[in-house]
């Protein structure tokens, strides 16, 4: 990636190919493995358009290894393309099945026979006006970069639109929000953690949920219409963890008894407001890093040190019952800056609902701006 946040390959016009290269480029230093691993899909991609190009059949070409000999048999290949896919396929094989560490040289050394690949496929079969520019080590990542089961996914995903492009199949078309971040221009715009790692699905409506969500604590008092059913899915050891939620959440209330499918419905539209919520509160935590913030529905307050050192009474917080404050001092909360960052958890005391903690949360506003006018 350049300063400009572009991708070595992003002037490849095969879109698909040079989507893959941009992640490959983004785990040479974060993840050799990974790099390495996946390097042989857009080499054995590579070679499935070349034979389009050649109109060599491809029914019979199993695997990467056929694809290279029959180009090679061909007359194709230079020696040293040859030797460069030869290297990047044995470093993938290697990487693919052996436990060991690997390190940043060997991803580097396969990032530099994937120019040598890429450079003659471009100049032999690409507009023959183009000059092909010159190598460039990928830069070292400077912010938060993707966690590798993320990485993964991206990748699979990747692989899988490139692999129906090239068998001329349908082309599908990534998500909005999706191609914003994905194409390797914009690439950059995307944070770590908001690639869609799985879709859930009610009816005729579907949910994409980001890797920061694949495990989620899906706490009763977040979903205000459904609490009860997530506590009776939960006394069932179900539904405690986003991934522990089926792909479709029709028929979810069969796992307890004395809910319908109504509930079903009513919890889909829940937790299409909980990940609407939790992107937003991930945003403001990596615009706003270093802040304590005190968190209700989809709203947000920083806590600041004078709002922290506020004590818990019915004089700073008129929404306070004595019932309330004397639950939250036998829970050792007496300042502000002792309360829970999710707000709705306070539901647990007894007499406290969700109308009482919409109050004290605008009273810590209250108290917030009037800090502010000191």
């Amino acid at each position: 990636m350049n300063e400009n946040g572009e991708y070595y390959y992003a002037f490849l016009e095969h879109r698909h190919l040079a989507l893959v290269a941009g992640e490959l480029e983004q785990s040479v230093y974060t993840s050799p493995r990974t790099m390495l691993t996946h390097a042989r899909v857009l080499i054995d991609s590579v070679l499935q358009l070349v034979m389009q190009e050649e109109g060599i059949p491809d029914v019979q070409h199993k695997s990467l290894k056929d694809r290279l000999d029959e180009a090679g048999r061909q007359g194709l290949l230079t020696d040293e393309v040859r030797d460069a896919l030869h290297d990047i396929r044995m470093a993938g094989n290697r990487a693919a099945h052996q436990p060991r560490a690997f390190r940043v040289t060997e991803s580097l050394a396969a990032w530099e026979q994937l120019y040598i690949v890429m450079k003659w496929y471009v100049e032999v079969y690409g507009n023959p006006d183009f000059t092909f520019p010159e190598y460039r080590d990928p830069a070292p990542p400077k912010e938060q970069t993707f966690e590798l089961p993320e990485l993964e996914s991206r990748l699979g995903r990747l692989e899988e639109l490139l692999r129906k492009t090239l068998s001329n199949e349908r082309e599908e078309t990534l998500p909005a929000e999706s191609i914003a971040v994905s194409t390797p221009k914009t690439h950059q715009s995307e944070q770590p953690g908001y690639t869609t790692v799985r879709q859930i699905r009610h009816g005729d409506r579907t949910l994409d949920i980001p890797y920061f969500l694949r495990d989620a604590f899906l706490l009763p008092q977040r979903f205000e219409k459904s609490v009860r059913f997530l506590v009776k899915l939960h006394g069932a050891e179900e539904a405690r963890i986003m991934s522990e939620l089926p792909a479709d959440l029709t028929g979810l209330h069969q796992a307890v008894t004395r809910y319908t499918e109504k509930n079903d419905e009513q919890f889909f539209e829940e937790l299409a407001e909980f990940v609407d919520e939790e992107r937003a509160r991930r945003r403001i935590r990596i615009e706003r890093p270093g802040e304590l913030f005190l968190f209700h529905k989809g709203d947000s307050i920083i806590v600041t040190e004078t709002l922290a050192k506020a004590e818990l009474t019915k004089e700073n917080f008129p929404s306070l019952t004595p019932g309330f404050i004397r639950q939250l001092e036998e829970s050792g909360i007496r300042r502000a800056g002792q309360l829970p960052q999710e707000l709705v958890i306070l539901a647990k005391y007894k007499n406290v609902g969700a109308g009482t903690i919409e109050k004290l949360f605008e009273d810590l506003k209250n108290t917030q701006k009037e800090a502010e006018t000191v």
